[in-house]
């Protein structure tokens, strides 16, 4: 593992190394198991499922959170909605990191429902400037009533909207400045969301603003043929590798998390897995990638 703490800081945030999310198949390894022999450097919770939450999952967290910084990463925010912001799930939010103590939160640049009903899923927001505006002043009372910067991830996406009128990588670089947040780079969501669309993933990484980006997320997809989806449910592939080679050059480290939330393997094999992101950082790329020389794009060109 890289030693933690050696970049510097990003927004005041500390950099945490290489982590995993926090999943129940590895609760009976965690908890019989030395944490000096954990063998990562933090974990991510998935914040709605430890949300008015005090059984066994609550004193995993609990324990882990005494040996380890913890990320809290939500899914149901719905940061791009029409609804007014849930007053009530924030305060939910900000009672876990009370007792938590996050190095800090995260959610997606998405909405996930409408008059009150949540889809449970991560919906891609239109990139209009109208939208823009309205996601940056929501962004901005989040982070008054939670005390401390949001960090946003880039969605994957299956269907792309006509109304658009910008880029993802111009929206999210935008957004980020405006809001004076941070941002969570899902390479794995880039890789994903370029095939399906057409789009340049090298190019996207290039506009995005180094000195915002928190965060790296790690992930398999499953391959349909004509699309990719981000199903967290296999390895890391070549092409993102390649991708978060690129960004670690770019912010001269940040912290990565691997997800694995289906056909989740066995610890040791998860290790072997997020290994790969040291290597990575230190020279080794699979076989025909190579992180390509380029100049950024303009963030509002």
């Amino acid at each position: 593992m890289t030693l933690v703490g050696s970049p510097a800081p990003r927004l005041g945030l500390p950099h945490l190394g290489d982590g995993v999310g926090l999943r129940e198949p590895h609760f009976p390894h965690l908890m019989s198991t030395a944490p000096a022999d954990w063998g990562v450097d933090w974990f991510e919770v998935i914040s709605e499922n430890f949300l008015d939450h005090a059984g066994y999952a609550a004193h995993v967290l609990e324990v882990v959170a005494a040996h380890r910084p913890v990320v809290m990463h939500g899914v149901s925010l719905s940061i791009g909605g029409a609804d007014p912001l849930d007053r009530v799930y924030l305060d939910k939010l900000a009672a876990l990191a009370d007792r938590v103590r996050p190095a800090w939160i995260s959610d997606h640049l998405c909405w996930t429902g409408v008059a009150g009903i949540n889809t449970h899923d991560l919906l891609p927001v239109p990139l209009t400037e109208a939208v823009l505006a309205h996601v940056v002043d929501r962004i901005k009372a989040v982070q008054d009533r939670l005390g401390r910067p949001l960090i946003l991830e880039n969605p994957s996406s299956y269907l792309e909207f006509r109304a658009s009128q910008m880029p993802e990588w111009e929206f999210l670089a935008r957004m980020a400045e405006a809001a004076d947040c941070g941002l969570l780079l899902d390479v794995n969501n880039v890789h994903v969301s370029a095939f399906n669309h057409g789009f340049d993933a090298a190019a996207y990484v290039d506009a995005i603003p180094a000195e915002r980006i928190v965060q790296v997320h790690l992930a398999g997809p499953s391959d349909f043929g004509t699309h990719l989806m981000d199903t967290h449910d296999a390895p890391v592939l070549d092409a993102v590798w390649s991708l978060y080679a690129q960004v670690q050059a770019r912010t001269g480290g940040v912290s990565t998390l691997l997800e694995w939330d289906a056909n989740i393997p066995a610890w040791p094999d998860l290790l072997a897995e997020l290994a790969k992101a040291d290597a990575v950082r230190g020279g080794w790329l699979p076989d025909g990638f190579r992180t390509p020389a380029r100049a950024p794009l303009h963030a509002h060109g």
